[in-house]
């Protein structure tokens, strides 16, 4: 099943900065299926998600209620090459990746897998997202507690079964090892670079999808990290 067209016509708070819409559509809207196995957690978690270029990953949660803070960054490799330009070059092994500390008590852990394959990511491209190309731009979840895992297995288990993807689904789930967070001009990119070409094009229809797919979990004040 192909990915569901998606054109809006909604003015977007973004903090303090009201963003009229454009008539850019995001292709990658899918009908993730709502998880059989629902997460059983309490208390503030963290989760770490990589879907290709982090700035729009982490716009995403942070328009997501329960989320308390989206930080942009960098999973795996080492501490010596967790720059962006290196990671850039693709060769250190690093996914960009958003970390994201949630209240489970308002979103769980399945409904943030659920959101990040419907609006952020297409898990049917491998080391690639959008116009972005590499190793670095794969799409992982990263558990940091065995509850985490074991949704995110079920999750992709259901996911493969669902019918609402053609191509087979290549999300990997990786150990986790270290996040780096990402240089500060990288974190809220978007609140930040709202008349971007490329947050214009490619992450501002995603927040959009965000509000029309998921109404009771978007909120329009952006949670900075």
């Amino acid at each position: 099943m192909p990915a569901k067209p998606f054109l809006a016509a909604i003015t977007l708070g973004l903090g303090a900065l009201t963003i009229p819409a454009t008539t850019v559509s995001a292709e990658e809207v899918f009908d993730a299926p709502v998880a059989s196995r629902q997460a059983n957690e309490r208390g503030l978690q963290t989760a770490i998600f990589a879907g290709g270029c982090f700035w729009g990953i982490e716009a995403v949660f942070s328009h997501t209620r329960g989320v308390t803070s989206a930080v942009s960054g960098y999973h795996g490799g080492t501490a010596a090459n967790a720059t962006y330009a290196r990671v850039s070059g693709g060769f250190t092994r690093h996914a960009e990746a958003v970390r994201v500390t949630y209240d489970p008590s308002v979103v769980r852990y399945d409904q943030l897998l659920q959101i990040l394959f419907s609006v952020g990511a297409d898990p049917t491209l491998l080391n690639r997202q959008g116009p972005d190309r590499g190793a670095h731009y794969r799409s992982a979840i990263v558990p940091v507690t065995s509850e985490q895992r074991a949704v995110a297995q079920a999750y992709l288990r259901q996911m493969e079964r669902s019918g609402v993807w053609d191509d087979p689904i290549v999300v990997r789930i990786e150990d986790y090892q270290r996040f780096y967070e990402a240089e500060e001009y990288h974190q809220d990119y978007l609140l930040r670079n709202p008349d971007s070409g490329y947050i214009r094009r490619w992450d501002m229809p995603k927040v959009r999808a965000l509000q029309a797919e998921f109404p009771g979990l978007y909120r329009s004040r952006f949670r900075t990290g």
